[in-house]
């Protein structure tokens, strides 16, 4: 934790299993490939922070942080073991932290994991909302009976369907994203400080 920046403003964690398509979705929302992406599973293994500055201000808004996937077993356990050391005290414990988005693929059935993350997050009072990757692979009928999967296992939770090919999903995340920074308590922002 010593290694993170100073927490400064108000920080978005996007968290999911792997090859969900986290930094896929950071490349989207800023038009720009920032975040690397890979077709091969677990390849960010360290939290990555991206400064986000509106068109003509000089200073950063938001800070991204992409977080590594889980669920994928082929990174080295010795990688995996040291992700709770770093992983769990940033979801816990950063002041910063304003928004939690758990990414799912809305072309896979609800996981445990997947439970287990927002359970997760709602034991430790985190803000968080749930993104659908993948929506475009879906068909109106077909991506009501996804998102309708999740709902059913967590009938409170709100879920923007996504996808980073087509860009849908994309101003509802941002509405989404603004709204967070703009509620984050001045207290919070305060003790960044």
């Amino acid at each position: 934790m010593e290694q993170f920046p100073t927490p400064a403003i108000p920080e978005v964690a996007f968290l999911g299993r792997s090859n969900v398509g986290k930094s896929s979705v950071i490349n989207s929302l800023l038009g720009t490939k920032i975040a690397k992406t890979s077709s091969t599973p677990g390849r960010t293994r360290s939290i990555n922070f991206f400064e986000v500055r509106w068109p003509g201000r000089p200073q950063p808004e938001v800070v991204f942080c992409d977080l590594p996937g889980y669920g994928y077993a082929r990174v080295p356990r010795e990688i995996t073991g040291q992700w709770s050391g770093f992983i769990e005290p940033y979801l816990k414990e950063r002041r910063c932290l304003a928004l939690c988005l758990a990414l799912v693929d809305l072309n896979v059935p609800p996981q445990d994991s997947d439970k287990q993350l927002l359970e997760f997050l709602d034991s430790i009072r985190r803000p968080f909302l749930m993104v659908g990757t993948k929506a475009d692979k879906l068909s109106g009928n077909t991506l009501r009976k996804s998102i309708d999967a999740f709902t059913q296992q967590m009938p409170q939770l709100r879920i923007v369907p996504f996808s980073a090919r087509t860009g849908h999903g994309r101003d509802e995340l941002w509405q989404e994203i603004r709204g967070a920074i703009r509620n984050f308590p001045a207290q919070s922002r305060e003790l960044a400080l």
